[in-house]
């Protein structure tokens, strides 16, 4: 007996010397330690057959491994997990000291039990984490046929049981991730236990087992084996069990698998890391629509349009039949549309996105650059509609220079992510700051390539303005605008450092950024607000550590005297073009469609603005931009010049004064599907100009019929009075979400209040709507009444919530 327990001790210490001939370098490198792992599995696995074997095996007695030597992915620090699986024999006790006493002596660590199959599975339908060891379980020696009756009942028992465990097991990851936090963006991650890591791969194997969703795919397969050969490195390298990565040991650890340098190690684990979530999101998606459905019968997952070319199914977001593959915009406003919605998109259709869908080409069309704006103004929804475009390759095909930050570490505690996923947070940050900001659409894409610099050499800030310069150009933006979003990057960090590193109180401070905001003269103050909201999203989304209610009470007060400076500007209001004067001297009514644009010349009179957006509200047209504005039939002479607003050929159809022709200019799109018939579009404008449409009822009777969908949490609507704008009428401004009919509640709201619109600037800017209304009351003067402009603002207010 003797003889036998050192011969098994010997065999047991030639296992653990595996470990010195890697930590010695003989193995180097991923390919040595994969050699590695699977010859100790095999050396492992003969010697407890051995142990088992050093006197005659019951027939009714098995050696079963669970756990990571089962998966045969046992690291050297990791630890060694064995069942004893019998059939009620007495005595199993010695048998099983013939096994744990010289793994014990080897230095092993071991997690054992003696079980009969009644007892682990009574066990495993108590304990979750049994269970999920006995899923794996693998026969090791002694009766095959007892272990695979265990673990065809384990089985059994798990996918009978998934209704209850599958939730059970959701709340325990989350747990989990709160406490760990996300691996692909931690300096020192936990390898198993964050979100993203090994742990995550072996649960989806777990619910994969119960049937319920596919296992884990190749590219899933390729991540966890990238980050079992990482935890095997640390564990060699330092020569424990710990599986947290901290900064100390990433050189060497990187060193071990054959890379460069640490950065390169992180930018691996980062992007396995979310090859990872990516996929796990998914299945979890699955498991919420399978515990939601029992019980409930089903006859048919609904179809409903979610935007043009996508449809909301099963709780994705899929491509629509007749989407049109070659359309350059189609991905991006599928994105759009699922970001919008709150929805994911689903891994097919974006698989089937990525491999057939044409892609913008330089300069983008109008289309795709608002379906990029809508996409980011969805705030926190976007994140992950991102991040299933940039798991299929289409972020870098839509903008290249994204490879260059892609999964870019930040060695600095302060950040909480890495380069890229800085950028989207940040721009989904902006999102709640649309309101305000003149351009939402330049805070968005500045707010996602504040930071682009960080994947060039130099000072982050200019070369990264030489690269906003470069995109704008790209996503087709006009030249002055290109300028703007420069000027954002390039000063994207003016704000909070001097309000942080300069006195305030000094007037050489201010002069500082009114000199800075001068790169883009007649659009300082416009870029000041695009600074203020930036810095705000951009503090938010590094960190608490670098933005805090100090630092922003001090960014906040630097604003306001720098625009106290800038003050004195006006609001100018574009000219009647020579088009629409000579369309405002049609004799009657005129109506004008061309592609997307629809011109109605028609007698001025209250509420033809918002009974015209009702219309095409009516037929599905989401309207992008409108231009309206009265021109007297007495005069077409341009206003006096000390009209500061720069109101020139309008005039408003009030009391003793001849009535003039209001000229409205649309640029309206399909909501989806294809364009409405025009002759029947124009037919109900003219029915409207007529009296003979009842455009209230219709547009009742529609949004009655509507599903409405939760959507995506959005920045509450504003509505501004704009002071000293104009001094022939009152300036209101509203900010807001678009949607449906929108222009039409707005001008529904401003009518009731006995008000008439005199010129209006409408422009949807991806997903939100900046829209100035020049109104009077019925006298045709402006309001000037405290009580009264409140009066407006709220029942504006309230028609947008």
């Amino acid at each position: 007996m003797a003889d036998t327990a050192c011969a098994t001790h010997t065999a047991g210490a030639a296992y653990l010397a595996g470990a010195a001939h890697i930590a010695g370098g003989a193995c180097a490198g991923r390919a040595g330690l994969v050699v590695a792992r699977a010859g100790r599995a095999v050396e492992l696995d003969r010697w407890l057959r051995s142990l088992l074997a050093a006197s005659p095996v019951p027939e009714d007695v098995a050696l079963i491994a669970v756990g990571s030597h089962a998966r045969r992915e046992l690291t050297p620090g990791g630890d060694l997990d064995l069942v004893l699986v019998h059939r009620g024999r007495a005595g199993v006790a010695e048998v099983a000291d013939r096994v744990w006493y010289p793994v014990w002596d080897s230095g092993l660590r071991l997690d054992h039990s003696v079980r009969t199959v009644h007892e682990a599975r009574t066990v495993a339908r108590g304990d979750l984490k049994a269970a999920l060891g006995l899923l794996s379980a693998r026969h090791i020696a002694g009766d095959r046929a007892l272990a695979d009756e265990l673990r065809a009942a384990v089985l059994a028992d798990w996918r009978a049981d998934a209704p209850a465990r599958l939730p059970e097991l959701s709340d325990m990851c989350r747990e989990r991730w709160e406490t760990q936090g996300e691996l692909a963006f931690l300096l020192e991650p936990d390898l198993k236990e964050a979100r993203g890591g090994l742990r995550d791969v072996h649960v989806m194997d777990a619910v994969a087992a119960s049937w319920v969703a596919s296992g884990p795919d190749g590219r899933v397969r390729a991540a966890h084996d990238l980050l079992l050969d990482v935890r095997h490195a640390l564990h060699e390298v330092t020569g424990r069990s710990a599986d947290r990565l901290v900064l100390q040991e990433q050189d060497p650890v990187a060193r071990a698998l054959g890379l460069d340098d640490a950065d390169v190690l992180q930018r691996s684990i980062s992007e396995a890391a979310r090859t990872i979530t990516y996929a796990a999101s998914h299945t979890w998606r699955r498991v919420d629509r399978f515990t939601k459905s029992r019980g409930r019968s089903r006859r048919g997952v609904e179809r409903s349009p979610a935007g043009d070319g996508a449809v909301e199914h099963d709780g994705e977001v899929v491509l629509a039949r007749n989407a049109d593959l070659n359309d350059p915009a189609l991905v991006l406003r599928v994105a759009a549309a699922a970001a919008q919605a709150g929805l994911p998109p689903a891994p097919a259709t974006v698989a089937r996105l990525a491999e057939h869908a044409a892609l913008p080409r330089t300069p983008w069309p109008a289309a795709a650059r608002d379906a990029l704006v809508s996409l980011l103004g969805a705030g926190p929804a976007a994140i992950g509609v991102w991040e299933a475009l940039d798991q299929a390759g289409l972020i870098v095909r839509l903008l290249p220079v994204w490879e260059r930050v892609r999964n870019r570490p930040q060695r600095n505690p302060v950040h909480r992510f890495t380069v890229d996923r800085h950028l989207v947070e940040t721009a989904a940050g902006a999102a709640a700051l649309t309101r305000e900001v003149a351009r939402p659409d330049l805070l968005l894409v500045g707010a996602l390539l504040h930071d682009i610099g960080k994947g060039l050499p130099g000072d982050h800030s200019v070369t990264g303005a030489v690269v906003a310069r470069d995109i704008g150009t790209r996503l087709g933006f006009p030249e002055d605008d290109v300028r703007v979003l420069e000027a954002l990057v390039r000063h994207h960090l003016l704000l909070p450092e001097t309000a942080t590193r300069r006195d305030i109180d000094d007037p050489v401070t201010v002069q500082t950024v009114i000199a800075a905001v001068s790169d883009v003269p007649g659009r300082e103050r416009e870029l000041l607000d695009l600074l203020a909201a930036l810095a705000v999203a951009d503090g938010n989304a590094t960190g608490p550590a670098a933005w805090g209610a100090w630092k922003a009470a001090l960014v906040a007060d630097l604003t306001r005297r720098a625009a106290a400076a800038l003050s004195g500007g006006s609001r100018p209001v574009p000219a009647l073009p020579p088009e629409q004067v000579a369309l405002a001297r049609h004799d009657g009514a005129a109506v004008r469609i061309t592609g997307s644009r629809i011109t109605i010349a028609a007698p001025d009179r209250p509420g033809l603005l918002w009974r015209a957006a009702g219309v095409l509200a009516l037929h599905r047209l989401a309207v992008k931009t409108a231009r309206t504005t009265s021109s007297s039939t007495s005069s077409s002479s341009p206003a006096t010049s000390d009209d500061v607003s720069g109101d020139r050929g309008r005039s408003v159809s009030s009391a003793g004064e001849s009535q003039g022709t209001a000229v409205l200019d649309f640029t309206a799109v399909p909501e989806y599907g294809t364009p409405p018939d025009p002759a029947s579009l124009e037919a109900d404008l003219r029915r409207m100009l007529a009296d003979r449409l009842d455009v209230a009822d219709r547009l009742e009777r529609r949004a009655r019929s509507m599903r409405v969908r939760p959507g995506v949490a959005v920045a509450p609507p504003r509505v501004m009075i704009v002071e000293d704008a104009s001094r022939t009428a009152t300036v209101v401004e509203v900010r807001a979400h678009d949607r449906p009919g929108l222009l039409w509640r707005i001008g529904q709201a401003l009518g009731a209040c006995g008000l008439q619109v005199r010129a209006a600037q409408v422009d949807t800017l991806g997903a939100e709507a900046v829209d100035v209304f020049y109104v009077v009351d019925a006298e045709g003067r402006p309001l000037d009444d405290p009580a009264t402009l409140a009066a407006v603002r709220s029942r504006v207010l309230a028609a947008l919530r």
